[in-house]
Parts: structure tokens; C-alpha cells; sequence
């Protein structure tokens, strides 16, 4: 991992906070790059953005999910010498589910980069449902859209629109340096959800989506140079009421599971992300949680290191 700290104003809903970024400074090549743009959950944790990664192979951008300040982080990133993280430059997204966490940053990811210059429409592909709260979004901002297309401000009547598919698992994307695969996990009731496969010309990177155990996650990570899976921590499980003990059960990956999985999978790096702790814990007890169970090498993301 190489990391270059930077700290950067949020935007107006997250005014009163700053997060901490941390972002490589070296110059784009082929060399398959993963950034962690945001690795929080629905908690409105101040220090981490809503779920966000971008998979930056050459000048490709490939972003999966699009939570709370992603052109932020995306703007910090480009700022510290990440070129091909540029504003016009994001036009791809994968989208897990549809959780709001995950996707609170779809008008940001719509509107923002289109006023800074995109004059390619957003291509989106995402679960059954996608389509209707891309058009919903839209729909929200057409009087803002019309302003900035018909008024004085420079535009163009392009780069605000979105194409959207809704996919099933198998490849769902393939360009000259990427292909992309979904697959399945066991996110509780929220059917279908996602996690993806990015085989590049010099990695393979996937990431788990939110899941519990999932065979099929196992199955489909087999291989990866990098896993990016999300974790939540059991010693502040312990402390939950047990409704909430039942939900997380259900919907998420407890440190210990996620040993499980890293010891079948056996990934070159395991990342963690979406990060659930509780209880003013610190985030690091997590890490220790899952050294317990697998000795393989881990990294605790953190919104804007690099792998």
C-alpha cells in the first residue's frame, strides 16, 4: 500500500467535518490501482465517506458504489497526482445494491462531474431497481439541469445523462483492460446484491459488496490479488440489542467469518472495508479479530489509501 495524507473539506451536508485522505502521489501507468474512496456504512461516522472504490487501471476510472462525497474524494485523489481520477474521467459504475448508504452519492455522481466538464453520459449497471432511481434522480434535478443547459453558464446538454443496466450475474463489462463479473452474495432479504470481479492485464480485484458467509463470494474470489471485503467487529456485536444482533447476522460479515473466508480464498492482500464497529470501540480491534483466525496479509482501509 502507499498512501499520501491529505486532509480536505467535505461538502455542505458534512460542512461541520473533516476526513482524512491518504492518497499515492505517483503518476498513472497500466499498473492496476484500487482506491478506497469511502469506507463507511450508514453510521454517520465523520471520518470515513459512504461506500466508495474506484478499480484505476492507466486512464480508465471504474467506480463501484457511489455513497456520501464521492466527487469529493475523487477531487482529493486527483489533487495528490492520481491523474486518471479526474472528474470528466468518471463515466463507469458498478452498483452493489440498493442500500442508501451505497448510493446517496448518485446526484452528486450525476451532476457534478457534468458541470466540471463531462460530456460523456454516465453509464450505470446495478441490480433490478437501478434504472428507476437513476430516472428518479434525474427527475429531481431536471429544473437545476435546465438551468445550467438552456441558461448563461457554459454546459453541455450531455454529460448529465445516465444509461443504465440492469444486470444478473456473469460479465457484465469488458473493455480493452477490464472484465468485469458479478456475482451473487447473501446480503439478507436485499436480492439480488452484488460483489465483482475486475480482471485487469496485471491483477484481479474483487470486492465483496455487503454479504454474510457466501459461498459463492468464496467461489468467485478465488484467484484475487487484492479482496476488498467489509467486516463488522464482534466484540461491539456483543453489545447490541438483539434485534440489531439479528439484522447484522443476517446482512454482514463478522470478523471471525471473514477469516473463514480469507483462509479458503487466499488472497494476495485482504482489504477490509465498510467497516461496522460500535460503541466507541476503536476500529483496529477488527484487524485483531481477524488475525485470531487467518495469518494471510490484511489491510485496515482507511477512505483514500492505495493498493
Amino acid at each position: 500500500m502507499r498512501t499520501f495524507s491529505k486532509i480536505f473539506s467535505l461538502c455542505l451536508f458534512l460542512v461541520t467535518s473533516q476526513a482524512a485522505i491518504s492518497f499515492s502521489g505517483e503518476t498513472d501507468t497500466l499498473e492496476t490501482k484500487v482506491v478506497l474512496l469511502g469506507t463507511g456504512n450508514p453510521n454517520a461516522t465523520p471520518d470515513r465517506l459512504g461506500p466508495a472504490t474506484a478499480i484505476v487501471v492507466g486512464g480508465n476510472v471504474y467506480l463501484v458504489d457511489f455513497g456520501v462525497g464521492v466527487t469529493r474524494a475523487v477531487q482529493a485523489a486527483k489533487e495528490a497526482g492520481i491523474e486518471a481520477l479526474s472528474q470528466e474521467n468518471l463515466t463507469i459504475a458498478f452498483l452493489t445494491h440498493i442500500h442508501s448508504d451505497h448510493t446517496l452519492g448518485l446526484a452528486d455522481l450525476i451532476n457534478t462531474p457534468w458541470v466540471l466538464g463531462r460530456e460523456e453520459p454516465l453509464k450505470v449497471y446495478g441490480p433490478k431497481g437501478v434504472e428507476d432511481l437513476v430516472n428518479h434522480t434525474l427527475l429531481a434535478y431536471q429544473g437545476d439541469i435546465k438551468l445550467r443547459a438552456e441558461g448563461t453558464q457554459p454546459s453541455n446538454n450531455t454529460g448529465w445523462k445516465a444509461e443504465v443496466f440492469e444486470i444478473k450475474p456473469g460479465i457484465v463489462f469488458e473493455d480493452e483492460l477490464v472484465t468485469v463479473t458479478a456475482f451473487e452474495v447473501c446480503h439478507g432479504q436485499i436480492k439480488p446484491s452484488f460483489g465483482f470481479r475486475f480482471e485487469t492485464p496485471d491483477k484481479v480485484i474483487v470486492i465483496s459488496g455487503d454479504t454474510t458467509y457466501c459461498p459463492g463470494l468464496i467461489e468467485a474470489a478465488k484467484g484475487a490479488d487484492i479482496l476488498v471485503h467489509e467486516v463488522y467487529s464482534e466484540a461491539g456485536f456483543e453489545a447490541l440489542p438483539e434485534d440489531w444482533k439479528i439484522y447484522h447476522r443476517a446482512h454482514h460479515t463478522s470478523a471471525s467469518d471473514l477469516a473463514r473466508i480469507a483462509n479458503e480464498v487466499r488472497p494476495t492482500l485482504l482489504v477490509l472495508s465498510h467497516l461496522i464497529q460500535w460503541d466507541g470501540l476503536p476500529y483496529e480491534l477488527i484487524l485483531e479479530e481477524i488475525k485470531k483466525g487467518y495469518d494471510g496479509e490484511v489491510a485496515f482501509g482507511n477512505d483514500g489509501d492505495v493498493y
